[in-house]
C-alpha cells in the first residue's frame, strides 16, 4: 500500500520541498510525518507550501540586492597592506585572509573570512585582485596593494 504526501523539506533520495511523492504508508506514518518532513496531500498543505515558497523568494531577492550593494562598496575601495620586508623585497611572513578582512574592516566594509577566496597566502610585493564571494550568485573583486612598511 502506498500513500501520497507533500514534502515539506528536502528529503535525500526522495525529492525536494513541495513535491508530491508516493511512499509506503509505514514510511510516511513512522518517519516522514512525525519529523514534519511531509504532510498529507490537502489543499491547505498546498497553500502553506505556496506561501512559504513566496516568502523564500522574497528573502532571496532581498539578499541578492544587499549583496549587489556590498559588491559596489567592495569594488570602490582598494586596500594597502604594509608588510615588513627583508633584503631584495622578500616578505617576513605572508598576507593571509585575516589580514585582508581587517584591512577591509578599516575601510568600513564588513566581510566574513569565508567569503574571501584566497587559495594561498600572498608572499610577494605587488598589486593583487582578490575575488570575494558575497553571495552564491554574486562575486566582487578587491584590489590589494602589498607594499613595504
Amino acid at each position: 500500500m502506498s500513500k501520497e504526501v507533500v514534502l515539506m523539506a528536502d528529503v535525500q533520495g526522495l525529492g525536494a520541498q513541495g513535491e508530491v511523492v508516493r511512499v509506503a504508508e509505514g514510511y510516511a506514518r513512522n518517519y516522514l510525518l512525525p519529523r514534519n518532513l511531509a504532510a498529507p496531500v490537502t489543499e491547505g498543505t498546498r497553500r502553506k507550501l505556496e506561501k512559504a515558497r513566496k516568502v523564500r523568494e522574497e528573502q532571496e531577492v532581498q539578499e541578492l540586492e544587499s549583496a549587489q550593494g556590498l559588491v559596489k562598496s567592495i569594488e570602490q575601495v582598494s586596500c594597502t597592506i604594509p608588510v615588513k620586508t627583508g633584503e631584495g623585497g622578500k616578505l617576513f611572513g605572508s598576507v593571509t585572509v585575516p589580514d585582508i578582512v581587517s584591512a577591509l574592516k578599516a575601510q568600513g566594509v564588513e566581510v566574513d573570512k569565508h567569503q574571501v577566496d584566497l587559495p594561498e597566502p600572498i608572499r610577494e610585493l605587488g598589486v593583487f585582485n582578490i575575488p570575494i564571494k558575497v553571495h552564491p550568485k554574486v562575486q566582487a573583486t578587491l584590489k590589494i596593494w602589498v607594499v613595504e612598511e
